[in-house]
C-alpha cells in the first residue's frame, strides 16, 4: 500500500478489559497527502464491505470504541480515522476546519484499498465532515458509497434558544481542577444521563480534547450541512439522540428538513434517553439501528449476517 505503514493497533490503556478484548487484533495506519500524515485504525478483512467511522469534534478514533467490534463482527471492515488536527493525525498546513479535510481523507481510502462497497458514518463534526467529502469528490472517484449515516450531525442551521454552557479548562493549573471541568462539559453536551459519565468516559475525553488541534473551526454554527446534502448522490440516514443538546425540542423539525434536502432519503432512528454522544452513552441500542440502516438492500452482501450480529449484540453491553 503506498503511503501506508502499518502496525499492530495500540489501544489506550485504560480501556476495560473487556472492551480491550473486543477491539484487540486491529492495525494502525499512515496515510499521507500534502506532507501530513493521518493515521487510521482499521478492523476487519480487506475484502469485506467498508463502513468508515468519522469521530466528533475535539476527538479521535476512541469515539467509537463501543460500536467498532458489532460491526466487524457483523461482516464489515471497519475503518475509523483520527480526523486531521485531532488525536494522533497531523494538522495540515492552512487546515482550519472540516472543509479542508476532504483530501486527506480520499487519499487514506485510497492508499488504504478498500474494495467493494463503503458507507460513512460520521458523528457531530464528522458528520459534517463526511457530508463534505461526499459533495467533494466526483462519483467517478467516489463511485462505491452506498450510504450516508448522519449521527447528531450540526450544520443544519438550528439552533436552541439557550447557547451550550461549555466551560473552558485549559488555563487551569491542576488535572484535577480540569477533570472538573471535563465533567462539567460531558454532561452540558456529550451525555444525558448521569450514570454514563463514567471512568471510561471522561479517560477517553481527557486523552481527546488535550490533542485537539483545531480549536477555531466555526463551520458548525451554519447551515453547510443542509445546503450540502440536496447534492449527495449516496443514500442518507440519520441516528439521533433523543436528548441531543444540539438540538433540544427540535428534532421533529430536524428530521422533517432532512428528509426534505437529500435526494435519496434512508431512515431516521432516533434514540430514547441518550444525549449527543449517543454511539457511547446508548451503545446497544446504536448500533442495532446502525446495523438495520446498513443492512439494507443497498448492501444485500452483508443483510444476513447484520441481522444475526443484531441478536447477538443485543446482550452485548457494548
Amino acid at each position: 500500500m503506498t503511503g501506508a505503514v502499518p502496525s499492530l493497533a495500540c489501544l489506550p490503556a485504560f480501556l476495560p478489559p473487556d472492551l480491550a478484548t473486543a477491539l484487540a487484533g486491529g492495525e494502525r495506519w499512515v496515510t499521507r497527502f500534502d506532507e501530513a500524515d493521518t493515521v487510521w485504525h482499521t478492523w476487519g478483512d480487506a475484502h469485506r464491505p467498508c463502513v468508515v467511522l468519522l469521530h466528533g469534534g475535539s476527538g479521535s478514533w476512541t469515539h467509537w470504541v463501543r460500536n467498532i467490534a458489532p460491526l466487524r463482527d457483523a461482516g464489515w471492515r471497519v475503518l475509523v480515522p483520527d480526523l486531521p488536527g485531532f488525536g494522533d493525525s497531523d494538522l495540515p498546513a492552512g487546515c482550519v476546519d472540516t472543509d479542508d479535510m476532504p483530501p486527506h481523507l480520499q487519499a487514506g481510502l485510497t492508499q488504504l484499498q478498500t474494495d467493494g462497497p463503503v458507507s460513512l458514518v460520521g458523528f457531530s463534526f464528522g458528520g459534517m465532515t463526511a457530508a463534505l467529502w461526499l459533495a467533494a469528490q466526483p462519483q467517478t472517484t467516489l463511485p462505491s458509497v452506498q450510504h450516508l449515516v448522519l449521527v447528531g450531525a450540526p450544520g443544519m442551521g438550528l439552533t436552541v434558544p439557550e447557547r451550550i454552557p461549555l466551560k473552558g479548562w485549559r488555563h487551569l493549573p491542576s488535572p484535577e481542577a480540569q477533570a472538573h471541568i471535563h465533567r462539567h462539559n460531558l454532561m452540558a453536551l456529550m451525555l444525558q444521563r448521569p450514570d454514563s459519565l463514567d471512568d471510561l468516559a471522561l479517560a477517553l475525553h481527557t486523552a481527546n480534547v488535550t490533542r485537539d488541534r483545531l480549536t477555531r473551526r466555526r463551520l458548525s454554527s451554519t447551515d453547510i450541512v443542509a445546503r450540502t446534502l440536496p447534492k449527495l448522490q449516496a443514500k442518507v440516514s440519520a441516528i439521533y439522540g433523543e436528548h441531543d443538546a444540539l438540538y433540544r425540542g427540535r428534532l421533529p423539525e430536524l428530521q422533517g428538513l432532512m428528509q426534505s434536502l437529500a435526494p435519496h432519503w434512508g431512515q431516521w432512528q432516533t434514540v430514547p434517553g441518550a444525549g449527543h454522544w449517543v454511539p457511547y452513552e446508548a451503545a446497544s441500542a446504536f448500533n442495532l439501528a446502525l446495523l438495520g440502516i446498513l443492512s439494507e438492500p443497498t448492501n444485500p452482501a452483508v443483510a444476513l449476517i447484520a441481522v444475526q450480529a443484531q441478536n447477538a449484540n443485543a446482550r452485548t453491553a457494548w
